[in-house]
């Protein structure tokens, strides 16, 4: 079977030092899978090769088969890879669902011809994902007066507009309390089932990681030195060497 999404190889140097060394894995589709890390790993860069904001040094980046590797974010998005960033993007000064119906018309290329005059235009689509991310009863607020926690949801509702084959989520529970942090995803991995989209996401708490992911992908100094199950990944002596005093395992 086809991975959902496969890099081979995949290298970036900045100023002689190599941010990520060779790194090679592959995603099955409809599974959640976490990539952690110290900081400095090196997730942060991958998270940009694979988005297309960086184009990378060497290695080959497939989605479902197709070399993609040279493409634009905006062409990757179009193909169906979407993000959320580790700071929140929105229209601050715009209403919680005008940002969702944005992002659809963005998606769909007529953000021109409705930018200024949103009303109704893909209302009931934006409603929906609202909905499923537990925001509509928020949907006519400001963003600048929502929460932080609220304010991660926006975001995730925004990726959720084009609906993604895969949704690539940096640190999508930063800043939040841990009951907000459990929420947000399960309700991540809740609508990945529905929508059979695969998640990467990049964390650093731990107990978010193993409660949630399905694999963990582990990187350390550019490099991708451990891969499997939770449990696996746990119990793993060279893992728990790289994170040991960490209080992060």
């Amino acid at each position: 079977m086809i991975p959902a999404l496969e890099v081979r190889n995949l290298s970036k140097e900045y100023h002689g030092n190599l941010a990520v060394k060779d790194v090679s894995y592959s995603l099955a589709a409809d599974t959640v899978v976490a990539l952690v890390g110290p900081n400095g790993a090196g997730k942060t860069t991958c998270f940009n090769m694979l988005h297309g904001q960086v184009r990378q040094d060497r290695g080959e980046i497939l989605l479902g088969g197709q070399h993609i590797g040279m493409f634009s974010p905006r062409e990757r998005l179009k193909l169906g890879i979407a993000r959320t960033f580790q700071i929140t993007e929105t229209f601050l000064s715009m209403s919680v669902i005008e940002n969702v119906q944005i992002a659809i018309l963005a998606f769909k290329g007529e953000l021109m011809s409705g930018f200024r005059s949103l009303g109704k235009r893909y209302f009931d689509d934006a409603a929906y994902i609202l909905e499923l991310v537990g925001l509509i009863h928020l949907m006519d607020r400001e963003c600048t007066k929502l929460a932080y926690g609220d304010l991660k949801r926006v975001e995730f509702a925004i990726a959720l507009a084009s609906r993604p084959r895969i949704l690539l989520l940096d640190e999508p529970t930063a800043g939040m309390s841990t009951k907000e942090r459990y929420a947000i995803m399960d309700a991540v991995v809740k609508i990945a089932r529905e929508f059979h989209n695969t998640i990467l996401f990049t964390e650093h708490d731990m107990d978010v990681v193993f409660r949630h992911a399905e694999r963990i992908l582990v990187m350390d100094q550019g490099a991708l030195i451990a891969d499997g199950s939770p449990e696996a990944v746990r119990a793993d002596s060279y893992v728990q060497k790289v994170y040991f005093g960490s209080g992060e395992f």
